[in-house]
Parts: C-alpha cells; sequence; structure tokens
C-alpha cells in the first residue's frame, strides 16, 4: 500500500467530512468507491482493505485529535487563524502534526515532506512554502510537543 495515495485519500476524506459533516467511516466509503469507479489516473490497489483500514485510522486519529491539533497548530501560525486558513491547508497540517505527534510509525520528517507534497498538489502557488513554514517550526519543538500529548 502507498501511504502518499493515503495521505492524498485522507486530505480529501477530511475536506469532504467538514465541508458535510459526515462521519469518517461514511466518507472513507464514499471517497474509496468514487476513486475506484472513475480512477482516471489509473491507480492499482493491491490490497483495497488495507488501505481503506490505514486511511480510516488516519482520517479518524487525526478527527479525534482535530481539537487539540488546531489549538497546537495555532501557537504555530504567525499572524493567522487555524478558522482562516484555506480548508485544503487546513486538513494538511491536522494530517501532518497528527502523524508526527501521534504516531510512532511515521518520521516526523516524513509527515513534513509529505504535507508539503500534498499542499504543492492540492493547495495555492503558497501553499508548499506556507505549510514549510509551520511544521519546520514545529518539527523544532517536536519532543515538547509530544509530551504535552502523552
Amino acid at each position: 500500500m502507498k501511504r502518499r495515495l493515503a495521505r492524498e485519500l485522507a486530505v480529501q476524506i477530511m475536506y469532504h467530512m467538514e465541508m458535510n459533516e459526515v462521519k469518517a467511516e461514511e466518507a472513507v466509503d464514499m471517497l474509496l468507491q468514487e476513486a475506484a469507479e472513475d480512477n482516471e489516473a489509473e491507480v492499482v490497489v493491491k490490497d483495497e482493505a488495507a488501505l481503506r483500514q490505514y486511511v480510516l485510522d488516519m482520517v479518524a486519529g487525526t478527527w479525534e485529535q482535530r481539537s487539540a491539533i488546531d489549538a497546537l497548530l495555532s501557537d504555530y501560525l504567525k499572524g493567522w487563524q487555524v478558522s482562516r486558513l484555506s480548508r485544503v491547508d487546513r486538513q494538511i497540517l491536522r494530517l501532518a502534526a497528527y502523524e508526527m505527534i501521534f504516531r510512532e510509525d511515521i518520521p516526523a520528517k516524513v509527515a513534513v515532506n509529505e504535507a508539503i507534497e500534498l499542499s504543492k498538489h492540492f493547495g495555492t502557488e503558497e501553499s508548499g512554502k506556507f505549510v514549510n513554514g509551520v511544521l519546520g517550526r514545529m518539527i523544532q519543538d517536536l519532543e515538547q510537543l509530544k509530551s504535552r500529548f502523552v
């Protein structure tokens, strides 16, 4: 299973959840079904059940910790509020913060690099630089941040 694909799906699912106020499992199933039907990129998914479970774990975990993550992000957004971010940038930052702080199986630098790539793909021209700046400041304080949530 490719984690980049899982992250792309997770960002799209959280965007959908925020826009339509649906639960994680419903949003995951809907998006996976839509992706399988459309599959314009002709992506081959070898183990759909594993992909579904991984994406669901990431989305549910991020969504469960959303308030704590948003409060944390507020400390690192210079001159911005979480509510004022684009919905795409907000979901990407939430997912990356979740991976950095709450997941031991994902190196923080990988979470940051993946978030930058996602922001370049889904966001605006400036999104990559913005996401890099916010997460770059967070990674400097990572051990302290992790200790707040243990």
